[in-house]
């Protein structure tokens, strides 16, 4: 009789666990379904958890061919290359960006080298429940920092703990643009993005256009603009007339060592010029053993426009919003803007 029993309950059992699967299979292909319907231009790669939603719950996942696109996949590797940099003195190795940022672990680390302060978080969490405390304290120090410079917070607790890639990315670059990290993003990469949302008991879909990256420029500065951005913007003739003022400053200076300028945005961005620069405008000599004379790389030209910003301080001056890796790259505005700071404080200077 207990046998009966037994093989009975085993029936039901395996009864019950048919219907789960089936269950899940089912929404499975309602979400493969859905997604991969007539009007997506491609099927989509899903994972099965992607498709079993709450009611009114959201997933978004990026179209594979998104994935392949050559300035997509430069941002990811400028991204990975730049943090990896970062935190070599911690030896971490970051590969994958939605396996090593949704736990909040790298970018803990991350965010103390940025901002050079201790976070007061749990350094490991290996419960859901821990990982999204520690996430969300982190994720509120980051806002904190990007709240006053007006970036759009693309990102939340959810989607930066349930690996949305799109998510993520929106981060790395706000904290890329904001710390200025020495790194040239590339411009307007944009992703299509499928948003999956679960809506009286059936899936919806629909494809968007996510925007990555716009310009540098307007990345680094679209919430400080000046007097520099109106000039290029609507007064282009009135350009030569700085740009000769600027030269006439320069010169009376560099002068004294038979150095002479006439263009601007070239003769500066090896930094040379701008380290001589302030030794004349400081009145001390620069050994030549802190900067290079004749900078053959990328890196050095970099090294050298930053010492010069590091002389600009110890003279009293703030330090300068250009970074030294678009002076290098020839950005007219950022060296004219260097060259303005220097030009108002020392003008009146014989």
């Amino acid at each position: 009789m207990s046998g009966l029993l037994c093989r009975k309950r085993r029936k039901e059992v395996a009864g019950a666990s048919e219907k789960v699967e089936k269950t899940v299979t089912d929404l499975q292909e309602e979400g493969k379904n859905a997604i991969n319907s007539p009007m997506s231009p491609t099927p989509i790669d899903i994972h099965p958890e992607d498709t079993l939603l709450e009611e009114n719950e959201e997933r978004t996942m990026i179209d594979p061919n998104s994935k392949e696109d050559p300035k997509f996949k430069e941002l990811v590797k400028v991204l990975i290359d730049w943090i990896n940099e970062v935190l070599v003195e911690e030896r971490i190795i970051v590969k994958n960006l939605e396996e090593d940022f949704y736990d909040g672990q790298v970018l803990q680390k991350l965010l103390e080298k940025l901002a050079n302060r201790k976070l007061n978080v749990a350094e490991v969490t290996q419960s859901e429940i821990g990982q999204k405390q520690k996430l969300q304290t982190i994720l509120d120090d980051i806002q904190e920092f990007l709240r006053p410079h007006g970036w759009a917070i693309r990102w939340n607790i959810d989607s930066i703990h349930g690996k949305n890639l799109v998510a993520i990315l929106h981060l790395l670059v706000a904290l890329a643009m904001h710390f200025r990290a020495p790194i040239r993003l590339p411009e307007h990469v944009c992703v299509q993005v499928v948003v999956v949302k679960k809506r009286e008991g059936l899936l919806q879909t629909a494809h968007v256009t996510e925007e990555l990256t716009t310009t540098t420029e307007m990345m680094m500065g679209k919430f400080e603009r000046d007097a520099f951005d109106t000039l290029f913007d609507h007064a282009p003739d009135k350009l030569s007339v700085v740009k000769k003022s600027l030269i006439t400053f320069v010169n009376k200076h560099l002068n004294k060592l038979n150095l002479e300028v006439t263009e601007l945005d070239t003769q500066f961005a090896d930094g040379v010029y701008l380290v001589l620069l302030m030794g004349l405008l400081e009145n001390y000599f620069i050994p030549l053993y802190n900067f290079y004379l004749t900078p053959e790389s990328f890196d050095q030209r970099v090294h050298n426009i930053s010492f010069a910003f590091e002389l600009m301080q110890d003279g009293g001056l703030k330090k300068p919003k250009a970074r030294p890796e678009d002076i290098v790259n020839l950005d007219l505005k950022s060296t004219l803007r260097v060259l303005y700071n220097l030009f108002t404080k020392y003008k009146n200077m014989e």
